[in-house]
């Protein structure tokens, strides 16, 4: 784990994440903040791509959780049979659904606290609802994420809430929005866990990796 980056370094890191992608986006498709709920929890130990490609066909005809409940468990497992943990994860969203009808009236509730209250939703998918729906400088700690904040010493820790403390004590308020898609993209393209792409990084002179792969 390398030590924690000064200041200086952080803004510079991010001002290039800036310049080459001002606006990033996170790669889960959805039309609305409830189907953005389901399509984080059904990334869980999946890829996005494998995500979408379930939800393509099951977006359209269950997009708010009345609709889902209509198409009930068997229905659902139907459509995203494709993703690992399948099953449990139906049943999550089946459960997710019936909460938010009955104590929510339908809507997707937008505080931390009554989003990890609900079924299959932890902090991780609680932290990217509220970024990527409601534009809350809140930051969803993945595994691309903690790897990229402990090699380069962006944000290190040694879990994942460390990580995400870091993330909101060293980075910029003026980068804190768009922090956690910068780093996701960072570390999921450039930053990879078995043959990072050092030799082309454009942050490659600022991390602290030890054993950067240059060839």
């Amino acid at each position: 784990m390398a030590k924690q980056l000064p200041y200086p370094v952080i803004r510079e890191i991010f001002t290039r994440f800036q310049a080459a992608e001002p606006e990033p986006k996170g790669e889960l498709d959805h039309t609305n903040a409830y189907t953005l709920v389901v399509a984080v929890a059904l990334s869980a130990q999946a890829t996005d791509a494998g995500v979408n490609k379930a939800t393509r066909a099951l977006f359209p005809i269950a997009d708010t959780p009345e609709k889902m409940l209509a198409l009930g468990e068997e229905g659902l497992i139907e459509h995203i049979k494709t993703i690992g943990l399948f099953r449990q994860k139906a049943k999550n969203v089946i459960k997710m659904s019936r909460i938010l009808v009955e104590e929510y009236g339908g809507e997707v509730p937008n505080s931390r606290a009554a989003l990890e209250s609900l079924p299959g939703v932890g902090r991780k998918t609680a932290n990217v609802v509220l970024n990527m729906w409601w534009h809350y400088p809140a930051q969803a700690v993945d595994t691309h994420i903690f790897r990229l904040g402990n090699r380069s010493g962006i944000a290190p820790g040694k879990d994942v809430v460390a990580v995400e403390r870091a993330i909101e004590d060293n980075i910029p308020a003026d980068f804190q929005l768009h922090a956690h898609h910068w780093m996701i993209l960072h570390g999921r393209y450039v930053c990879k866990a078995r043959k990072p792409l050092c030799s082309t990084c454009l942050i490659r002179d600022l991390c602290d990796y030890e054993d950067k792969n240059l060839t």
